[in-house]
């Protein structure tokens, strides 16, 4: 398959609705795509550059922006693949283009670009989690300070807004954040995915 090509979806009246757990680091996205996908009895994808450091010793480099990306695609493929109505996706190819610029500037394919944007337009609905929970250290975190916290938690709320794209931002404590996520959930599959705006 043609690079451009690599980040169209079906678009189908079958195909489920893409949700997207989204936002900065140590914000319980990985939890909260497993708890919703638990809750709903749907598949989830996995963020892939977790496999692919732990798979490399923890080294990532520009080189490896390509395949990271392909990665995560297909993890989001194959999760929607098992879906019926929704499937959950633990961050998406927008979120990888915005580390690529914070981490190696310049260095993100085009196609990588592209796909993102074509692919945040057919998302449902983005959770947007914020940054009002303790940092959790982690090899694979970049920003344990208060100022690149917040930082990174207000270029992930810009990247929405500025594509006014719909999304429920996700706050307060762990059992507040579910129960607006899962209440978030059911409104979108109620009616239309611009309906779950909040």
């Amino acid at each position: 398959m043609a690079a451009e090509h690599e980040g169209r979806e079906d678009p189908g009246m079958n195909a489920p609705r893409r949700v997207v757990i989204f936002g900065t680091e140590s914000t319980g996205k990985t939890i909260l795509a497993e708890r919703l996908a638990s809750h709903f009895g749907e598949p989830w994808s996995a963020e892939f550059v977790r496999e692919f450091w732990d798979a490399h010793g923890g080294v990532i480099t520009e080189a490896d922006l390509d395949a990271i990306a392909r990665g995560q695609l297909a993890n989001e493929k194959a999760a929607a693949a098992r879906a019926r109505r929704v499937v959950f996706c633990d961050t998406d190819l927008l979120t990888c283009t915005l580390w690529d610029d914070l981490l190696f500037p310049g260095a993100c394919p085009a196609w990588v670009r592209a796909a993102a944007e074509e692919r945040a337009r057919q998302a449902a609905l983005y959770l947007l989690c914020d940054a009002d929970v303790p940092f959790a250290p982690d090899p694979q975190r970049c920003f344990p300070d208060a100022a690149g916290r917040e930082r990174s938690r207000q270029l992930m709320r810009d990247a929405l807004s500025s594509r006014q794209l719909p999304c429920c931002e996700i706050c307060g404590d762990w059992p507040e954040r579910e129960r607006t996520a899962i209440a978030a959930v059911e409104q979108l599959l109620r009616g239309s995915p611009r309906e779950a705006s909040g």
